[in-house]
C-alpha cells in the first residue's frame, strides 16, 4: 500500500468513472452523502475531531448536569455537553479524538489553562459518544509529569478508549497502535511540536512523540512492518489562533505527503478551524478547531469546529480517499455578570429572547434541520459557524479535490 516517495498518486479514467457513478448513487435528491463509501474494494469510514480541552467551565456544567441527570462519576458528568455528536461519530467505522490536557482524580482538584489537570469523567464521556482511539501528544502532554501521563493514559484505558502518542512504557511507546476496522488493519501514530518548554525526561525518552520528519517516517515504517495497511497521522502542530496553516505547516504536510505513504494527515493545536488540502493524493486536515472548549475569552472561533469525515476505499493496490466535513459549535451561556449588563442596556439579543443556558457540544446542520426550540439568535450563530467553516475548509483549493460538507444546510 506504501506509494514510492514523491510519486504522485494515478489518476486513471476508469477510477473517475467509478466515482462519478458513485456519486450519483450515493447521494440522495438533496445532493446530499448517505455516510456511506463508493463501491469498490474493502471501504471504511472514519471521523475525526478537534482538541478536547475541557476548561473550568465546562467542569462547572458537568456539575450541574450531574444533579440533573442522577448519574455521572463523583458529581460530574460530561455526557449531556457532548451528546450531539455522538449520531455522527457512533456512526463511522473508526472515530478518533484528540485529548489534549492531562488528566486528575475523579474529586480533584482540577486546573485549567496554563497547566490542565481535568477529571477522568471526560474520558468515558469520549467513549460514550462513540470514539475509538485518542491522541494524546500535545503541548500539554508533560503538563505533570509522567505520574499525568499515567493517570491519563490509565483513564483511557478504563474507559475502553484506545491511544498513542504517549506511554508508560518503552514496550507500550514501540508497540504501533493498530486497529482491525471492518478487516483493515488501520494504525493511527500521533507526533507534537513540542511541551511548552517542558523537557522529554532523558531516562524516558519514549514518554511522548517528538515532531520530526524522521521520527513520523520511522513511526509509518514500523507500523506498516507490524502489519497495517493504512496508516493515519495526528499531529499537534501550527500557530494558536491562526485560521492560515503557518509556512511550517505547509512544508512538513507536503514533505508528508511526498515523501511517505502515510494515507491521511490530521492537525490539531491552532483551537480554529484550519484549511484541508489534498497533496499529492493524501488529504491534510491542517487543523480540527476545537471540538469541547470554553476559553476564558471565546473569540468566535475558538467555539468553532469541524468533524473530518473520510471515506476510505481499496482500488486495486490504492486506498481512495474521498473527504467530508461536519461543522460544529460549542454553545456558550453568557456569563452572569455579562448576561446582567446585557439585559440592562438591552443587547442580550433579540426582545424577550431567551438566550443558551448551558454548554453544549453542537452539531450545527442538524441541529438547524431539528429546529425544535432554538431561537433566532441560535439560528444566526449556527449559520455563521456553517458558513464561515465551510470557507475556511475551501480556502485552498479542496472544492477542486471533492471536499465538501456531509450534511448541508436546510433551506
Amino acid at each position: 500500500m506504501i506509494r514510492r516517495p514523491g510519486r504522485p498518486r494515478a489518476h486513471h479514467l476508469p477510477l473517475l468513472l467509478a466515482l462519478a457513478a458513485s456519486a450519483l448513487t450515493a447521494c440522495g435528491a438533496d445532493g446530499e452523502d448517505d455516510g456511506k463509501p463508493a463501491a469498490g474494494g474493502r471501504s471504511f469510514s472514519v471521523a475525526a475531531a478537534g482538541d478536547i480541552l475541557i476548561h473550568t467551565q465546562l467542569v462547572d456544567q458537568a456539575a450541574e448536569d450531574a444533579k440533573a441527570t442522577g448519574k455521572g462519576v463523583a458529581g460530574l458528568d460530561f455526557d449531556p455537553v457532548m451528546a450531539g455528536i455522538k449520531p455522527v461519530i457512533s456512526k463511522a467505522d473508526l472515530a478518533i479524538c484528540h485529548m489534549e490536557p492531562v488528566v486528575g482524580t475523579p474529586k480533584g482538584p482540577f486546573q485549567s489553562y496554563p497547566d490542565f489537570l481535568v477529571p477522568p469523567q471526560i474520558t468515558t464521556a469520549i467513549r460514550e459518544v462513540g470514539y475509538d482511539t485518542c491522541s494524546t501528544a500535545s503541548n500539554h502532554t508533560l503538563d505533570h509529569g509522567p505520574a499525568g501521563v499515567k493517570r491519563t493514559l490509565d483513564a483511557l484505558d478504563a474507559a475502553g478508549v484506545r491511544h498513542t502518542g504517549s506511554a508508560r512504557s518503552r514496550e507500550e511507546a514501540e508497540k504501533p497502535l493498530i486497529v482491525d476496522v471492518k478487516g483493515v488493519k488501520v494504525a493511527q501514530l500521533s507526533f507534537a511540536f513540542g511541551f511548552n518548554g517542558r523537557e522529554i525526561p532523558k531516562d524516558m525518552p519514549w514518554i511522548t512523540n517528538q515532531t520530526s520528519f524522521k521520527g513520523i517516517a520511522a513511526a509509518e515504517r514500523a507500523a506498516r512492518s507490524a502489519g497495517a495497511d493504512v496508516v493515519i497521522l495526528s499531529i499537534h502542530w501550527g500557530r494558536e489562533h491562526q485560521p492560515d496553516p503557518s509556512t511550517s505547516q505547509l512544508k512538513l504536510g507536503r514533505r508528508i505527503a511526498e515523501e511517505t505513504g502515510i494515507d491521511l494527515v490530521i492537525g490539531h493545536h491552532a483551537h480554529v478551524v484550519q484549511p484541508m488540502e489534498k497533496v499529492n493524493g493524501t488529504w491534510i486536515a491542517y487543523g480540527l478547531g476545537n471540538q469541547l472548549a470554553r476559553h476564558d475569552v471565546p473569540t468566535g472561533l475558538t467555539e468553532e469546529g469541524v468533524i473530518g469525515w473520510f471515506e476510505f476505499t481499496q482500488r486495486g493496490e490504492e486506498w481512495d480517499v474521498a473527504a467530508r466535513y461536519v461543522p460544529t459549535l460549542v454553545d456558550i451561556p453568557p456569563d452572569a455578570e455579562e448576561d446582567s449588563g446585557a439585559a440592562a442596556e438591552g443587547a442580550g439579543g433579540a426582545e424577550g429572547e431567551e438566550q443558551v443556558s448551558d454548554h453544549r457540544l453542537v452539531d450545527v446542520a442538524a441541529a438547524l434541520r431539528d429546529g425544535d426550540g432554538l431561537t433566532g439568535q441560535q439560528r444566526s450563530r449556527y449559520r455563521l459557524a456553517f458558513e464561515r467553516t465551510k470557507g475556511t475548509m475551501l480556502n485552498r483549493g479542496a472544492a477542486e479535490d471533492g471536499l465538501r460538507p456531509l450534511r448541508g444546510l436546510p433551506d
